[in-house]
C-alpha cells in the first residue's frame, strides 16, 4: 500500500475515510488509560484510581509533547506527498526519526528524575503521591515506545493511510486489557502494574508499525545509506514541530494546571475529575480525528496548488465536526450517571454525583471543542502553526484563570464552567484569523 493522494476524487469520502480509522484508533489509545481507571478502580480503590488520575496530566504533558513534534513534521512529509516529491519526503521521515529518538531519550531521564517533585508542586495529597510517582517512572521509561508509535503513525498518516495504526492499536489494546487484568488482578501489582501493562502496549504497537512499513510500504523503505540527519531540513522541521509540540503541550500543562485546582477539593473530587476527564477524552478525541484529517487533507492539497479544493474541504469537515457533536451530545447527557458507574466502584454515589453535574454542562460543551478542532485542523494543513498555539494558548490561560476562581466556589462544575469560557474566546480569535486568512488568499488570487 502506497497511501492515499487526497488532492483527488470526492473530498467527504477523502475525509470521512481518512478520519474514522483515526477515531477508532485514538479511541483504542484513549482505552490504554480507561481500562487503568476501571480495573484499578474496581480491583484497588479510590485512592488508586486517584493516584493514577494525578498523575495522568503529568504524563499527557510529556506524551503529547512528543507527539506533537510528529505531527508537525507530518505536515511537511504531506505537503511533499501531495507535490510528489518523494525524495525530499525520505529525507524528511530520516531526519524526523533520527533527530527525535535521541531529543526522547534525554527527555525520558529528565522525566524519570522529576515526576515526585512535580507532583508536590501541583499539591498531590500526601497519601498517594507515592502510588502516583512510581506509576509514572514506569510510564516514561517507556516513552521511546511512544514516539516511536506516534513517528510510524503519523508518517503513515501523512501518506493517507490512517488504517493500518489502527489494526496495530487493536492488537496492543487487547494486549493492554490482557496484562491490566494479570498484573493488577492477578499478580497484586495495583497501579505500577496498570503502567507496566501501558509500557509494554505501545512496545508492541511501535514493533508492529516498524515490521510493518518494512514489509508492505516501498515507499517508505530506506537502504542504510538513506538514513540522514539533513541540517537544512532539520531545522525546517524544529520550526514545524517545536510549534505543534509546545501548543500540545501547554494543552495538557493547562489540564496539569487545572488538576492543581481539583486537588485542594479532597480525594473525592480528584477520583470524580479522573473519571470525567476520561469521558472528555472519548468526547473529543473524534473531534481531533476529524481535525487531523483536515490536517492532511490541506497539507497534500497546499502541497498540489489546489485553494479551491482546500476550501470546500473545510466547510465539509466543520459539518462532520458538527454532526458528531449532536450525536455525542445526546448520549452523555443522558449517559452521564451509566458512564461515571465504569470508572467509580458503587460505593462512590457522592464521586458519581460530582461527575454527572459536570458532564451535564459539557456536553453542551463539545460542540465549541469540534468547531475549534476544524479550524486548528485548516491552520495546521496550511503552515499557519502560530495561529494554532496563539488560539490554544488563548484557550489555556482563560480556562486556568477561571477554574482557580470558579472551583472553590462551584466545585468541579465550575471546572467544566472555565473550560467553556476557554474554548469560547479561542474560537473567537480562530474565526478572525480564519476571514483574514481568506480575505489575503483572496486577494492574492487576483
Amino acid at each position: 500500500m502506497a497511501g492515499h493522494n487526497m488532492t483527488q476524487g470526492s473530498i467527504a469520502k477523502s475525509l470521512i475515510g481518512f478520519a474514522l480509522p483515526m477515531i477508532l484508533g485514538n479511541l483504542f489509545q484513549m482505552t490504554y488509560n480507561a481500562v487503568d481507571s476501571i480495573i484499578v478502580g474496581r480491583y484497588v480503590g479510590t485512592e488508586a484510581v486517584a493516584a493514577v488520575g494525578a498523575a495522568n496530566p503529568i504524563m499527557n504533558v510529556v506524551i503529547f509533547f512528543i507527539g506533537g513534534i510528529c505531527m508537525g513534521a507530518s505536515v511537511l512529509m504531506s505537503n511533499y506527498y501531495g507535490a510528489q516529491d518523494f525524495s525530499r519526503l525520505k529525507r524528511e521521515v530520516s531526519t524526523t526519526l533520527l533527530a527525535g529518538a535521541a531529543f526522547t531519550l534525554v527527555v525520558t531521564v529528565l522525566c524519570f528524575l522529576l515526576a515526585k517533585p512535580v507532583l508536590w508542586l501541583i499539591q498531590t495529597p500526601a497519601e498517594i503521591i507515592d502510588h502516583s510517582a512510581g506509576y509514572l517512572r514506569i510510564v516514561f521509561s517507556g516513552l521511546i515506545f511512544t514516539y516511536l508509535y506516534n513517528f510510524f503513525s503519523n508518517t503513515l498518516r501523512s501518506i493517507g493511510d490512517s488504517r493500518t495504526p489502527l489494526l496495530f492499536l487493536i492488537l496492543s489494546s487487547v494486549l493492554n486489557v490482557g496484562l491490566d487484568l494479570l498484573l493488577v488482578m492477578g499478580m497484586n501489582l495495583e497501579v505500577r502494574g496498570a503502567a507496566i501493562a501501558t509500557v509494554v502496549s505501545q512496545a508492541v504497537s511501535s514493533l508492529l508499525c516498524l515490521l510493518y512499513i518494512n514489509r508492505r510500504i516501498p515507499l517508505l523503505q530506506f537502504r542504510r545509506e538513506e538514513f540522514v540527519l539533513d541540517r537544512g531540513m532539520l531545522w525546517e522541521t524544529v520550526s514545524y514541530s517545536w510549534v505543534t509540540a509546545l501548543q500540545q503541550t501547554c494543552i495538557y500543562l493547562g489540564k496539569l494546571v487545572v488538576q492543581g485546582a481539583v486537588n485542594p477539593l479532597g480525594v473525592g473530587s480528584i477520583a470524580a475529575f479522573n473519571a470525567v476527564s476520561r469521558v472528555d477524552d472519548f468526547a473529543i478525541t473524534p473531534m481531533q480525528s476529524v481535525g487531523s484529517a483536515m490536517t492532511t487533507f490541506v497539507a497534500q492539497n497546499r502541497g498540489a496548488g489546489d485553494d479551491k479544493r482546500i476550501l470546500r474541504g473545510f466547510w465539509i469537515g466543520m459539518g462532520l465536526q458538527t454532526l458528531y457533536w449532536a450525536v455525542a451530545c445526546g448520549v452523555i447527557y443522558f449517559g452521564a450517571g451509566p458512564l461515571m458507574h465504569l470508572f467509580v466502584p458503587e460505593s462512590g454515589g457522592a464521586v458519581i454525583e460530582l461527575g454527572v453535574l459536570y458532564l451535564h454542562g459539557m456536553a453542551f460543551y463539545y460542540l465549541l471543542a469540534g468547531l475549534n478542532n476544524g479550524l486548528q485542523g485548516y491552520f495546521r494543513g496550511m503552515g499557519r502553526l502560530a495561529i494554532t498555539l496563539i488560539s490554544t494558548l488563548l484557550q489555556i490561560v482563560f480556562r486556568v484563570i477561571f477554574s482557580y476562581w470558579l472551583a472553590p466556589v462551584s466545585g468541579i462544575a465550575g471546572i467544566a464552567s472555565a473550560c467553556m469560557i476557554g474554548w469560547v474566546l479561542m474560537l473567537l480569535y480562530e474565526a478572525v484569523m480564519l476571514a483574514w486568512d481568506r480575505r489575503k488568499r483572496g486577494r492574492t488570487a487576483e
